[in-house]
């Protein structure tokens, strides 16, 4: 049991934990009404935080480089998978049922390790990203340009909605733990408990390091007022405090780099060809129950609008009901059998209820369901239920107008939804765009006209969508589950940030800046080679190489430096190798095989050597047979032809290494060669990057006799 359980919730600021004297605003448990804890009202400490986080958790993240922190997602990530049980029993009191708990407690530790395995495939092993090709901004190549990426010198405050205390809190967590850049958690007050014995847990786990992750529990109204230029203000919440939040000083004329998740009024949309007893017309209908019912309705990516043919009104709203009453048994989540727990608050229950009646009093009829009482399936007795927990039946809205503003501008924050119709598929994403702004929409059709007219029509109001059929029916992870490596944000009403997207949301905790110097100077800032840096050439003489030098194939990672590379001889090539290559490969495109063909082409002087002859030729003319530090070629990138090369001209290739990646968990790392090929006048034949796995210490064949 936390400390959050049988008192005050504790704040961890500067390095402690805080407990505030007893008093403050109650939490109940959602269901039962049961004093679980109070969250002070009194300020905390905000400014020794954002200094403390912006000193000590700057200085102690910087240590690590960007693989070692994406490594420590992976280990927080196991640290947590081992204390599940005990999070899911806390879980529980927030009106979470076992599935909600699922998608809040282990999506966020699954958010860790997405971000964990992508952050150590995609970043360098350094701090340093590269944006971009490198452009030349001088005739000889002495002065050239770049852009690069390096953390924010400030903080991350995150503040999160009550909805998902875990998830919501790691997905922000863990592209800024990668970036290098420190986390302020402000967690919601009816949920925050649960918040608090997370990062109880990751702080506990000494993995962390010191100022990197802190809690504010409680009163933060002056957040705003300590951050500026350098800082990242990520806010999920409703619209209008998010608009008041970002008319702030700090982000006006501070310069606080401010994103938003708010109020989203997605819809889903039924295709013309999707009717009753389609499978797309059940998976639609599934979906939807799904949405109202999952966290009791309580998601910012629920289905709130649901979009049909005309002519399908009816038989929508009677198969939602009926799969409601088939499949929802509303109550405690503890009790065997509840599909559907309480919202998180009496004030949340209220909220939802008000909603309801003001949008029938617009114009909208009750369908489905009722206000006063859970009118599902309800345990263990209906009585008790209704009583004691923020229980509400899940409810169904349907409009006469299509058009009402109230369906278009109104959130219920709860198990509520509305069905409307329309005539045309232009209708349909018409209606879908007056909700200004949405986080995600479904179309689900098996149609491809109308998933390209809906789609493309309606993709300029929405951060995603959905496109379910019977396809994907079995395999989608449904319309309202952001995934780590997809985007989660939408425009307008929905806020108009962007988080997750993979690699996207650690660059989004960066600044891109753009350098300028000697291809020596930007090789040194980058710790990637540039062409005109340095080299230390091994191999021919009359291209630069040196005899002494060693052949950077035998070097393992502890010995090889950015700028080690071979010059070759040339080799020529003869009108036989072509005609032998094309006849063993079976390549006999013209420009190899017909002399009158391969005249007439404009891009070729008659027959020319395939470009993989010469690929091939490139590697045999680098490659050192002898087992060694180099275990293996993994591939080839961003290869391009040049020049063709005719029957007796001649090439050779010179190989630098470009790139060096150590690995964090393995006994190797990855080498990026830059490869390139010229002919015996010079001229540029090819240029390509080679792939290897090389040693760190050069131990396998170290002994090794032939």
């Amino acid at each position: 049991m936390t400390t959050a359980q049988i008192g005050v919730v504790p704040s961890f600021i500067a390095g402690q934990w805080v407990t505030p004297a007893a008093g403050g605003t109650e939490v109940l448990d959602a269901n039962t009404g049961e004093l679980l804890a109070t969250v002070t009202k009194d300020s905390l400490d905000v400014a020794g935080a954002v200094a403390y986080g912006r000193t000590t958790g700057q200085r102690e993240l910087a240590k690590l480089s960007l693989h070692e922190r994406a490594l420590k997602l992976k280990e927080l990530a196991l640290h947590l998978n081992a204390h599940r049980k005990e999070l899911y029993e806390i879980s529980f009191k927030t009106g979470a049922t076992k599935i909600d708990s699922m998608v809040d407690i282990d999506g966020g530790i699954g958010v860790l390790f997405t971000f964990s395995s992508k952050g150590r495939r995609e970043l360098p092993n350094s701090n340093v990203v590269l944006d971009g090709p490198t452009e030349p901004l001088s005739k000889d190549g002495s002065f050239i340009g770049t852009h690069i990426y390096t953390a924010l010198t400030g903080v991350v405050a995150q503040v999160n909605a009550f909805n998902f205390p875990v998830w919501g809190m790691l997905e922000k967590f863990a592209p800024a733990f990668i970036a290098g850049v420190p986390t302020i958690v402000k967690p919601a007050t009816p949920t925050g408990y649960l918040t608090e014995a997370v990062v109880r847990l990751m702080l506990d786990s000494g993995l962390l390091p010191d100022g990197s992750l802190q809690l504010l529990s409680g009163s933060a109204r002056d957040l705003m007022d300590h951050l500026d230029y350098r800082d990242v203000f990520a806010f999920t919440g409703s619209a209008s405090t998010a608009s008041k939040l970002k008319s702030h000083p700090s982000v006006i004329d501070g310069g606080v780099r401010f994103s938003a998740e708010t109020d989203s009024l997605n819809a889903a949309i039924l295709g013309p060809d999707a009717v009753e007893g389609t499978p797309e017309f059940e998976a639609f209908i599934k979906v939807v129950v799904n949405e109202m019912t999952a966290k009791a309705g309580q998601k910012c990516t629920a289905i709130r609008r649901n979009i049909v043919p005309a002519g399908q009104v009816e038989a929508v709203i009677a198969a939602i009901g009926k799969r409601i009453d088939e499949r929802v048994v509303i109550g405690d989540p503890r009790v065997e059998g509840v599909t559907m727990g309480a919202l998180a608050s009496l004030d949340q229950l209220h909220d939802v209820r008000t909603a309801v009646e003001d949008m029938l009093a617009a114009g909208g009829e009750l369908a489905y369901g009722r206000l006063d009482a859970p009118a599902v399936r309800v345990a263990p007795e209906k009585d008790a239920v209704a009583e004691r927990g923020a229980f509400m039946s899940p409810v169904v809205l349907r409009w006469e107008d299509p058009k009402n503003p109230m369906v278009h501008s109104r959130e219920a924050f709860g198990p509520v939804s509305s069905v409307i119709g329309y005539d045309s598929v232009e209708e349909a994403v018409q209606l879908a765009a007056m909700g200004s702004g949405s986080l995600v929409a479904t179309v689900c059709t098996n149609d491809p006209e109308a998933v390209r007219a809906l789609s493309l029509g309606i993709a300029g109001h929405h951060g995603r969508v959905h496109i379910l059929n019977r396809e994907t029916a079995r395999s989608t992870t449904g319309h309202g589950s952001p995934v780590p490596h997809l985007v989660h944000g939408g425009p307008g009403r929905a806020g108009g940030g962007e988080e997750l997207g993979g690699i996207r949301s650690v660059k989004h905790h960066m600044q891109r800046t753009a350098v300028q110097g000697s291809p020596n100077m930007i090789t040194a800032l980058t710790g990637v080679w540039h062409t005109g840096a340095d080299q230390q050439l091994a191999g021919a003489e009359e291209f630069g190489g040196k005899a002494e030098n060693v052949h950077p194939f035998r070097k393992s990672l502890a010995e090889l430096k950015i700028g080690d590379g071979f010059a070759s001889p040339l080799r020529q090539v003869t009108l036989q190798d072509i005609t032998d290559f094309a006849n063993e490969t079976g390549d006999t495109f013209y420009a190899h095989t017909n002399q009158k063909a391969a005249e007439a082409n404009p891009f070729f002087p008659g027959i020319v050597a395939h470009g993989y002859l010469l690929v091939s030729w490139a590697a045999g003319l680098f490659v050192q047979p002898a087992p060694g530090p180099v275990l293996a070629n993994y591939g080839l990138e961003n290869l391009r032809f040049i020049t063709p090369v005719a029957a007796g001209d001649s090439i050779r290739v010179t190989l630098t290494a470009k790139k060096i990646t150590p690995r964090v968990t393995d006994e190797y790392g990855e080498v990026v060669w830059d490869a390139v090929l010229n002919n015996q006048n010079g001229e540029l034949v090819a240029t390509y990057d080679v792939l290897t796995l090389v040693e760190k210490t050069d131990s396998t064949y170290a002994n090794w006799e032939g």
